[in-house]
């Protein structure tokens, strides 16, 4: 078990000098760094707590997530109760619910038989089991309500708040390098957290609005003052156009009469990039549809040739040009009155998706950078410390082999720091306390073994075979032993966050590192000593270390 081959030997010694290099970047100056080869550029980012940054608590608007509910409830009921061929005179939105009036009275049942496949049962929470919309006869004959029930409006904001997270994470760090901490808190807030930042208005914008993209069908044959004098046609709203008063074209507020169901919305997107307009190099946004919104474009564009179609963005007019051709490649532009900064937030915007509504800040401050450097400076001498405790215990108890130990346990905090800049993973303060941790779990597994060679000296065996039986019988009781640390570190980074994730991540690294360094490294550093040495001299050093405690 002490014989270790060349290819072995050199595997070891391989990992252990990648593991350095690995950890340099994060020594070099920002200069030095940046002139390293892109393959070469990795550092531990540093978390909130160290680096600074920004907080932001925001919470979810439940009203305007009902009123987009009830606008899809009511297009669903329009379309179950044409299915079922009920005639209806109108359905609309009265307060909080869907009102619905038959031409028949009669039909009401049938009306309620049809429309009850609109219900869904909550599961997953307290209100398991709940439906979500309540369906009720109203007070006069041939009048159906359709509302939401409490629970399923609860539900809908918790479902929102989850669904929001990745969408935030997607517009704050497109590139997955800021590492922000974003999490539920409660019901339907969300905290956001983002290192290195110490102005928020960059994160509000492209928070600010839940880019809601659609294009709609224009209803040329109904003006909107006629809308307005008589009745809006059903399945119509009346838009407004979002005014620029930077730019005189886009300085007048115009209204439009659109269809409430989409053509085509955001969902349907593949891609959204920000561009300049070859004619005119104004700035712009192209987009790109998959393969169910470009048929669905293509064919609509096909079908209308000539007529105006709404480009719709948060329920905010962006133009309505006029089609004048079939557009079957399922790509296109938005141009307006943007800046480069506007197209590229908007384009952002676009790519991560929708938010399902909007954000309201409801707690928001900065963490200086100082706090963060004294939490450093105080986690450097906690590290040092603990690291010259245990070196002087190992080397006191265990003389020449504590040495090794203490190599081993150096070794494992550097294997730490590599694993984590090759997996671009971030420092926090309770990161640092976990590897000040496993500095001492790093040398108890060289006590296991230790202790094991002390008891097989005691026994009479010699010391290259009590050597030998300390690290070959110790070996499953400390992998036993790490194996349920682990568990429980993986537990934490897999239902943590913040701060218990930093602790987690540092924990199961130094966990494996700790084995490989134990039984790898220390083993190695023996076996260049056994062989360094005449058999008839090791017995008396080794057996006077091994017997002082």
């Amino acid at each position: 078990m002490m014989h270790f081959t060349r290819g072995k030997t050199l595997s070891i010694l391989a990992v252990c000098l990648f593991g350095l290099l690995a950890c340099v970047p994060n020594f070099l100056s920002d200069a030095t760094y940046k002139s390293l080869p892109s393959w070469a550029q990795h550092r531990i980012g540093l978390g909130l707590d160290l680096r600074g940054g920004a907080h932001l608590l925001m919470a979810m608007d439940s009203d305007h997530l009902k009123k987009d509910w009830l606008g899809k409830l009511r297009d669903d009921a329009r379309k179950n109760l044409r299915d079922a061929k009920i005639g209806f005179s109108g359905v609309g939105l009265t307060g909080n619910a869907v009102q619905i009036r038959l031409v028949k009275p009669e039909d009401s049942d049938a009306a309620i038989v049809s429309l009850k496949k609109l219900v869904q049962t909550i599961g997953g929470t307290r209100f398991a089991g709940a439906a979500d919309i309540a369906i009720s006869k109203g007070a006069e004959p041939g009048l159906i309500t359709v509302e939401p029930t409490e629970p399923g409006v609860l539900d809908r904001v918790a479902a929102a708040a989850d669904s929001s997270i990745e969408t935030i994470r997607r517009r704050i760090d497109p590139n997955g390098i800021i590492e922000a901490n974003i999490v539920r808190q409660g019901r339907d807030r969300i905290l956001i957290q983002v290192p290195g930042v110490s102005d928020t208005t960059e994160i509000k914008k492209l928070l600010g609005d839940t880019a809601k993209l659609s294009f709609h069908e224009v209803n040329a044959e109904v003006s909107v003052a006629s809308a307005k004098e008589g009745r809006v046609p059903s399945g119509y709203k009346i838009l407004k156009s979002k005014v620029n008063a930077n730019d005189p074209e886009d300085s007048v507020e115009r209204e439009y009469l659109i269809r409430e169901t989409p053509v085509v919305d955001g969902s349907d997107l593949s891609s959204a990039n920000a561009g300049f307009d070859q004619q005119r190099n104004d700035p712009i946004i192209s987009f790109r549809f998959n393969q169910s919104g470009a048929r669905k474009f293509g064919a609509f564009t096909q079908a209308n040739v000539g007529r105006p179609f709404a480009i719709v963005l948060d329920d905010k007019v962006l133009s309505a040009p006029v089609i004048r051709e079939a557009i079957l490649g399922g790509s296109g532009q938005i141009s307006g009155s943007y800046t480069t900064e506007t197209a590229n937030n908007l384009a952002i915007q676009l790519r991560s998706g929708a938010l399902p509504a909007k954000l309201t800040v409801v707690e928001e401050r900065t963490v200086g950078a100082n706090l963060g450097q004294d939490s450093i400076d105080a986690g450097k001498r906690a590290a040092v410390v603990g690291m010259l405790l245990v070196v002087g215990f190992m080397v006191y108890a265990y003389g020449l082999l504590g040495i090794f130990a203490a190599i081993g346990a150096a070794l494992h905090v550097v294997l730490v720091f590599a694993i984590m800049t090759l997996l671009g993973s971030t420092m926090t303060l309770p990161g640092i306390a976990g590897i000040v941790l496993t500095i001492g779990m790093a040398v108890d597994a060289n006590v296991l073994i230790y202790e094991r060679i002390r008891e097989e000296l005691r026994n009479g065996k010699s010391p290259i075979a009590a050597i030998e039986a300390g690290f070959e019988r110790a070996y499953g009781t400390i992998v036993d032993s790490q194996l349920t640390t682990f568990i429980a570190g993986l537990v934490m980074f897999l239902l943590g966050s913040g701060p218990i994730r930093g602790f987690a991540v540092t924990l199961t690294l130094g966990i494996l590192t700790t084995i490989f360094t134990a039984f790898t490294v220390t083993r190695l550093l023996v076996s260049w000593w056994l062989k360094a040495q005449k058999t008839r001299k090791i017995d008396a050093p080794l057996n006077y270390t091994m017997a002082r405690s």
